[in-house]
């Protein structure tokens, strides 16, 4: 099973007097890169929720929402007596110096500095783990939508291998016949610039086995071989993250694919590596979406 490294997931609920909404959005990326974006409420438990993020989803870039409405409920407040007491004295001595009235004493010191001020709301345990669950839930969601994306990747993917594997059978098909057409290329040019009676035949054969050794392809393909089968044995493995396992089978493909056109010298032949080359490269670009 194949996991795509693009996904969303969201969740909300609420809580007694507070409803939590939580986003995660995740695209491609060659490590875990996190932006996480929540309250100052929920500072003390960053390091947790940077933690279950990255265990959960492994690979991409991440984004984390998390939002907390109060519904309706005024945060608490908290007045400080002692500065009011200490505020009162000069208060009243200045009214009585400017002959104010001293009828809205209490509404005065309220608005004094540092007398009233909002209380350092904290998250209950209860809602800590309530924001957990939720977290989860998204996180679940996310996990769901990357393998529905998952499954298209791989069938995409299969289909590039099997081509290859196609045009590798074309390969072994012509193979046979490339060696009788090197022998009658060399024949023909050593008639045309020596005469068909001065050469050797011993050593025209000795030369033509050296040289046929050298642009021999048979280990090429039955390592490409060998590769595609491993490629399609990891994408059945049940580890979810495996990209990079699979990105560097793919190279080891291109370079068996790579020495086989180099190696080939025969028309046939190279029109089956370019189609090889060409559904390579599509392996490629789909790879950088697997998880």
């Amino acid at each position: 099973m194949i996991y795509s490294m693009t996904g969303y997931g969201r969740a909300e609920a609420t809580l007694k007097d507070k409803t939590f909404l939580i986003e995660v959005k995740s695209l491609n990326g060659k490590q875990f890169d996190m932006r996480l974006n929540m309250p100052s409420l929920l500072k003390p438990y960053e390091v947790e929720i940077r933690n279950k993020l990255n265990e959960e989803l492994f690979r991409g870039s991440v984004e984390c929402n998390i939002s907390i409405k109060s519904n309706g409920a005024s945060k608490p407040v908290s007045v400080n007596k002692e500065l009011a007491k200490s505020y009162y004295q000069p208060i009243i001595e200045l009214a009585n110096e400017l002959g104010i009235e001293k009828d809205n004493i209490l509404s005065t010191l309220l608005k004094m500095p540092d007398v009233v001020s909002s209380s350092n709301e904290v998250l209950t345990e209860d809602e800590w783990k309530f924001v957990l669950a939720l977290l989860q839930q998204a996180i679940q969601h996310l996990i769901t939508h990357r393998k529905e994306e998952g499954k298209s990747i791989e069938k995409d993917l299969l289909e590039k291998i099997v081509a290859i594997e196609a045009q590798q059978a074309i390969v072994e098909k012509f193979e046979p016949n490339r060696r009788d057409k090197i022998k009658e290329g060399l024949v023909k040019l050593l008639e045309q610039h020596v005469g068909a009676d001065k050469y050797d035949n011993n050593r025209l054969e000795q030369e033509l086995i050296y040289y046929i050794e050298k642009i021999d392809i048979s280990e090429e393909r039955v390592r490409l071989k060998n590769h595609c089968t491993y490629f399609k044995t990891i994408m059945n493995e049940s580890d979810p993250c495996k990209g990079k396992k699979l990105s560097f089978v793919l190279q080891e493909i291109g370079r068996e694919i790579n020495t086989t056109g180099s190696k080939a010298n025969d028309v046939d032949i190279q029109k089956a590596v370019i189609l090889m080359k060409d559904e390579l490269e599509k392996a490629k670009e789909q790879i950088l979406n697997v998880l």
